[in-house]
């Protein structure tokens, strides 16, 4: 497959994953649909913002910079091979891992240590001390009085958060290797007579 041809499927599969881990933090903020709960009432992982600017923002660039990359070259016609984009993706992509790689870290503690709620009267982060172990036991997830249906809620969108993020560090990953070769060795499709 020609460097340029693999930029732009890779691209066209970073943004909407990127989009996605966007909404889920999103959702993170309104647990349950409600807007009711304070900072007071999410967890640090939450505020953290891992999906919004660790697998969003910070994925989002490098997937336009792909699909970019997988365009005509910057003179318009493929002169230079699309080599002056596949630089930028080069570099756009290594920002792409890192941002992926945040993302997955924090969902991932996220997942561990569980959500803040309140419990017995008390708001504090109660399945911390399971570590991790209340996943499998969902008998434990109705203990959490509010905020409403949070532990199911915060399992299901950290662990999309954590799904999407490993996609992404893998997406990255590849346009990171693709790119490298596109910068030394141009794009393919233009000794193929291919149309842009």
């Amino acid at each position: 497959m020609c460097t340029g041809k693999c930029a732009r499927c890779v691209g066209l599969c970073l943004i909407p994953l990127s989009l996605i881990c966007i909404v889920a933090n999103a959702l993170l903020l309104v647990p349950n649909g409600e807007t009711t709960w304070t900072s007071d009432h999410l967890s640090l992982q939450v505020w953290l913002m891992a999906g919004f600017i660790g697998g969003g923002l910070m994925v989002l660039c490098p997937g336009i910079a792909a699909v970019r990359a997988g365009g005509k070259g910057c003179c318009g016609a493929g002169c230079c091979g699309n080599r002056c984009r596949m630089l930028r993706s080069v570099f756009s992509s290594a920002f792409g891992v890192l941002g992926a790689m945040y993302c997955l870290a924090v969902s991932g503690v996220g997942l561990r240590t569980g959500p803040k709620c309140l419990m017995n009267g008390k708001w504090s982060y109660h399945f911390e001390d399971t570590e991790g172990a209340y996943l499998l036991n969902r008998t434990q997830w109705d203990l959490c009085e509010e905020p409403p249906n949070v532990v199911p809620w915060n399992v299901t969108l950290f662990s999309l958060l954590v799904v999407a993020s490993c996609l992404e560090i893998m997406l990255c990953g590849i346009q990171l290797v693709n790119a490298t070769i596109g910068v030394f060795c141009g794009d393919c499709r233009k000794k193929e007579g291919t149309p842009h």
